[in-house]
């Protein structure tokens, strides 16, 4: 494998913050253990409280139920980490907000949705934004060049421009290692490669139960954890997801529990759906409208399934339908960057995009997810260009730009076709 500078440029969730502060009285920080809120928010604070603190726990839940507004006494911004254990924080919060009339006074940080909301009353509108931080996206940990700009390639897809250095062995890695920043720094492969699983075993052992405080089983989550890692990318109803864990697994769960687990790991922010897309279109196709089942991070998958890089090298299929959790991640993070959504569309012929990057001002663009190679890029190439030719013009845009995004390839280019081929080595937000 090829040996890469991984030393992390700046996460595109500082700016983002940065630009929320300057907006909001207070802005909540939410995403999966480990993925780097709190250290995120510590660059810009000027007084913290850590709420789980083991030293000052009791006193700070004391403190919730007593004499609240103490708890909010410090240097403004002021990180309130992991709020999630005493919700009527966000009350307290808002309210401060409201009154000081300021902007960027708190931060919220929290791995989890409170277990109990009877203690909020007030939705945050007016005084709260929000900010969703993911795993590192490529161009984060300093894998991608950055040649090709999200941004830029909606203004200007002509211009489309860049070299990739990753070969398929280093994206096996990087899929398996997932964008965990402490996995970033470790001496071996080996070492890097465990975050996920231990993050994993993490979830599995307690994370899944303590959120909301009802005990589920570790093997029963290990099992459904491994069924939603083969249904990556599928748009698998929850007796789909039943059936597979029949098939492949020794035990079977009701519906009701399959619901009961996912809602679980939705609440600790392991699982992000991707919902469907729904243009406007010259036919009366029907339209797929089911979300897409993704984790958050590819890794996450890999390790329930306990495979490692050699596997996804040994079989392209299966390192085919992960390096699409890999890119959906990344896209997440940087249409965050350019106030967009990412959305896949599906119609009962079977036409699909893997991924649609929708923005706030109406521009979207079509993208397809493939691991390389002529046959394959010419497969997304005549799905993109078949559903732009769908789409009503009249009654929306035209998309900005049709992508095909590569796990390899040593360029970014346009086609002749106006289909661009994009390594996910080269790009950023």
């Amino acid at each position: 494998m090829a040996e890469h500078n991984i030393g992390y440029r700046e996460r595109i969730a500082d700016r983002l913050l940065e630009e929320k502060l300057d907006a909001m009285g207070a802005v909540l920080i939410e995403g999966p253990k480990a993925c780097g809120k709190t250290t995120t928010a510590e660059q810009q604070a000027k007084s913290i409280l850590y709420m789980d603190d083991p030293e000052t726990m009791t006193q700070n839940l004391q403190l919730a139920e007593t004499n609240i507004k103490r708890l909010l006494h410090g240097d403004t911004p002021r990180l309130i980490d992991e709020w999630q254990i005493a919700p009527q924080l966000w009350d307290a919060v808002r309210f401060e907000a409201d009154h000081r009339q300021e902007d960027g006074l708190f931060m919220l940080t929290g791995s989890a949705v409170p277990a109990d909301n009877s203690k909020i009353h007030h939705t945050g509108a007016g005084r709260f934004a929000w900010l969703t931080m993911r795993p590192m996206s490529l161009w984060e940990s300093g894998e991608s060049s950055g040649d090709v700009s999200l941004n830029e390639i909606f203004s200007h897809p002509e211009k489309v421009d860049g070299t990739n250095s990753l070969k398929m062995e280093d994206v096996a890695f990087a899929i398996c290692r997932g964008g965990w920043p402490k996995s970033l720094n470790k001496k071996t492969q080996k070492a890097a490669l465990r975050q996920a699983t231990e993050y994993f075993e993490a979830i599995t052992r307690s994370d899944i139960s303590r959120v909301d405080g009802v005990a589920r089983d570790e093997h029963r989550a290990k099992r459904l954890m491994r069924s939603y890692a083969r249904l990556q990318g599928a748009m698998a109803g929850i007796p789909t997801i039943v059936a597979d864990m029949k098939t492949n697994e020794p035990e079977g769960m009701s519906d009701e529990t399959v619901v009961s687990y996912i809602k679980a790991l939705k609440k600790i922010f392991v699982i992000e759906d991707m919902p469907a897309w729904n243009p406007n279109l010259r036919s009366k196709t029907a339209i797929r409208t089911s979300e897409t089942r993704y984790f958050v991070d590819p890794s996450v998958a890999i390790a329930a399934l306990g495979l490692g890089p050699n596997d996804l090298l040994n079989d392209l299929e299966t390192m085919g339908l992960f390096f699409e959790t890999l890119c959906v991640r990344d896209l997440r993070v940087y249409a965050d960057a350019n106030d967009g959504e990412v959305f896949h569309y599906r119609d009962k012929n079977g036409l699909e995009c893997d991924a649609v990057v929708h923005l706030r001002n109406g521009n979207y663009g079509l993208i397809e997810i493939k691991l390389g190679g002529e046959t394959k890029i010419e497969e997304g190439a005549t799905n993109l260009i078949a559903l732009a030719d769908m789409i009503d013009t009249t009654k929306m845009k035209r998309p900005s730009f049709k992508m095909v995004l590569t796990a390899v390839g040593q360029y970014a280019y346009m086609r002749t076709d106006g289909v661009m081929v994009v390594p996910i080595g080269c790009l950023k937000d």
